[in-house]
């Protein structure tokens, strides 16, 4: 389960360039909609083609690109780090747009991406966001060569990669904004993991009420982090999620906690806890367990059960979880999860927490450690100011 559309609606409808649509007290009812004309829906299993599907859809409403992990420099610092892009369509694709007499600014979609890094060791947490037109070179993406791109924010297939394959996925990323630079190498060298029913991962019983899903966990990471003009050399374990649909949420639904996390024994561990609005967990909530060989386990609701432990009070206004026990049963799987900071909270609009964290636990006997990040969406107080500085430290609570 990703990540709303809604974070670049928010702009558009801020700036005027979509008229129709909910107002910001409402901005969750967009993931809601299942009814959208002239787009495709996600309602059905499809054929998944790699390295094709890398790239974007301009039949469906709304896709994202979505990158977050672990990085340890040479001198031992802890750093956490997320890029992610988003792409809105405001109108279906046409086969032909006319030729003469259009504006060069002109577009039937926008993009998003926010950047963050979590500066352990500083106890800093810091977030920036960028929007562009998919006009004028602002904003774009492609499959061959594979690109995302808004304003000078990338993730590139890398000059060598392979030209066609699922396997041997070898991407470059860069990202700069105020004291906090990345430039990171990212090498895969097993196949994209298909969430849901095949990669169709259904949120809600209603027509389109679903998102084409697919994930690759334990991408190698090496590069550069640059703090306040300082090069630290990084290396560490990243993780790509991939979703595009044109309607996610239910009616009933308000929120979601979304966990993926890479094990030290080569297992990876994926599940989004729906929300509906009464605080109980939705029955479609659902998740990914894949073996350190490679072989993927679909999660149901009842296999996955989480308590949480503590609490985090944001000063902007809302509480968020910070701490849970997350129990497979069916695994012999038990973790218990602890942010690295408390605040790692995003103050867009609207505001979501998405942070790095750690784990400790046991499956079976064996006891293991694991790292990853975890989204809270639909806690933050949405009477409270988002207008915030970019940096924050942890509070005392």
């Amino acid at each position: 389960m990703r990540r709303p559309p809604l974070l670049l609606l928010a702009l558009i409808l801020s700036c005027g360039l979509y008229a129709a649509g909910p107002g910001p007290a409402d901005r969750l009812s967009v993931l809601r909609e299942s009814d959208q004309p002239g787009f495709e829906l996600a309602d059905t299993a499809r054929h998944f083609q790699f390295p094709q599907d890398h790239g974007p859809h301009p039949a469906f409403r709304n896709e994202w690109w979505y990158l977050t992990g672990h990085l340890r420099a040479d001198d031992g610092e802890l750093f956490g780090f997320e890029l992610t892009f988003f792409r809105l369509g405001l109108a279906p694709p046409v086969p032909a747009e006319p030729a003469t007499g259009t504006s060069a600014w002109r577009t039937r979609q926008l993009y998003a991406a926010h950047f963050a890094i979590t500066d352990v060791g500083r106890g800093r947490f810091f977030s920036a966001t960028r929007y562009a037109r998919d006009a004028l070179g602002l904003g774009r993406a492609q499959a061959l060569p594979f690109a995302v791109q808004v304003a000078d924010w990338s993730l590139l297939q890398a000059p060598d990669s392979p030209a066609a394959g699922p396997v041997a996925l070898h991407w470059q990323l860069q990202a700069a904004d105020a004291d906090y630079a990345v430039q990171l190498d990212l090498r895969a060298d097993q196949a994209p993991v298909l969430n849901g029913e095949g990669g169709l991962s259904r949120k809600a019983d209603a027509p389109g009420a679903a998102s084409y899903y697919y994930s690759i966990p334990h991408l190698q990471a090496t590069g550069q982090l640059r703090r306040a003009g300082t090069a630290l050399p990084v290396s560490g374990v990243a993780w790509l999620d991939r979703e595009w649909g044109s309607g996610s949420l239910g009616a009933q639904q308000a929120g979601w906690d979304w966990f993926a996390l890479d094990l030290s024994d080569g297992s990876s561990l994926m599940f989004y806890a729906l929300r509906d609005q009464d605080g109980h967990r939705d029955v479609h909530s659902a998740g990914t367990f894949v073996d350190a060989a490679g072989h993927a386990t679909a999660l149901a609701n009842d296999d996955v059960d989480i308590q949480v432990l503590r609490h985090w009070d944001s000063p902007r206004g809302g509480s968020y979880p910070a701490q849970w026990k997350l129990t497979v049963r069916s695994l012999r799987l038990t973790l218990q999860l602890t942010p690295q900071l408390a605040d790692q909270e995003l103050a867009t609009q609207p505001r979501y927490w998405e942070g790095a964290v750690n784990a400790t636990g046991a499956r079976g006997a064996a006891s293991l450690s694991a790292q990853g990040y975890v989204e809270l969406v639909g806690y933050a107080n949405s009477q409270a100011s988002a207008i915030v500085p970019n940096a924050t430290a942890p509070p005392s609570h």
